[in-house]
């Protein structure tokens, strides 16, 4: 089932997870005990981060340092084929523009196509530094919109290469990403928000946000969105704060804010209470997003159950 379905036909607010593949060589039985734990409270779909290749060096036995471009966390296809096999559940794999041109996307589309993958979420990509080299007349897409575009193209049938006999559209359901508190390239939030208008109009079905502490962020940014006429789900996206080191390292990697109340709260306390402070701003957070009635949570989990099996608990799930 599509994401747009499963919030059009739900009375109550969805709670959906996002986790990321291991990193190359790693194992999988770790992640598959996350999945585990978080299928309990049954989500109706689950994101699957992807990642492009970047450039690492690496010492070789003779001492030479050399240059190798590889992706750290490959897995990506492999994952939502067992979210949607194993567990029932639909898989929303992360399609990116940086790292990818645009063959490759078309090409991992139809792998999803074959798998009965009908759900996406197209967004940019964070700048690893890395370009890939671009042969054989190929293209890229720079921004999400383009890459939108190209998924909502092959939705109607229309692929890279023109005159494809029984080229068969495609059916996915995009989602997109959108932010509180502004990306941090746009001059302004206004202007953000039309660019994410734009994407909307691309083809996108709904919003997924960037994480936010302070609700009044995520509810400033409905009410702007709407008065910009963009009238699709948008669904709050929240992490749960673990680490003292969370309060610098979040602002810095995300470009958004801590509130005062809780970075003075982490900067007070001992390191091992850094995860129940987390978990009571977030149950704050839940419990007005959940009386507003929001479409859906979206929690940004990665590899780690632990901190949102203590949350839901004190939810009461």
């Amino acid at each position: 089932m599509k994401v747009i379905e499963h919030l059009e036909k739900s009375n109550d607010t969805l709670i959906s997870f996002e986790i990321i593949p291991p990193k190359r060589g790693g194992d999988i039985k770790e992640l598959l005990n996350v999945l585990d734990d978080i299928v309990k409270y049954n989500p109706p779909f689950i994101d699957i981060t992807s990642h492009p290749a970047e450039v690492v060096y690496e010492e070789t036995p003779g001492g030479d340092i050399k240059m190798k471009v590889k992706r750290k966390r490959p897995g990506t296809l492999g994952l939502c084929a067992l979210i949607q096999n194993k567990y029932n559940i639909d898989a929303v794999p992360h399609v990116l523009c940086t790292g990818f041109t645009k063959e490759e996307t078309e090409d991992f589309l139809i792998e999803l196509h074959y798998l009965q993958i009908d759900n996406v979420l197209a967004i940019r990509g964070d700048d690893n530094g890395f370009r890939k080299p671009l042969k054989f007349g190929r293209s890229v897409n720079e921004y999400a919109v383009e890459l939108i575009k190209q998924i909502s193209d092959l939705n109607k049938g229309k692929y890279l290469e023109e005159g494809l006999l029984d080229a068969e559209p495609m059916d996915f359901c995009i989602g997109t990403s959108g932010y509180p508190e502004k990306h941090y390239e746009a001059p302004n939030l206004i202007s953000d928000i039309k660019y994410t208008k734009a994407k909307i109009d691309a083809g996108a079905s709904y919003i997924v946000t960037q994480m936010f502490y302070d609700n009044k962020y995520y509810f400033d940014y409905v009410k702007l969105c709407r008065r910009e006429g963009i009238d699709v789900p948008i669904i709050p996206g929240l992490k749960i704060i673990t680490s003292k080191k969370h309060a610098h390292t979040l602002p810095k990697n995300f470009y958004i804010d801590i509130p005062a109340e809780l970075a003075d709260e982490l900067e007070a306390a001992k390191p091992e209470h850094a995860l129940e402070i987390g978990i009571n701003w977030a149950y704050k957070q839940v419990e007005e997003l959940l009386n507003n009635n929001v479409p859906a949570i979206h929690f940004y989990i990665m590899q780690n159950s632990q901190p949102i099996k203590l949350l839901m608990k004190k939810l009461g799930y």
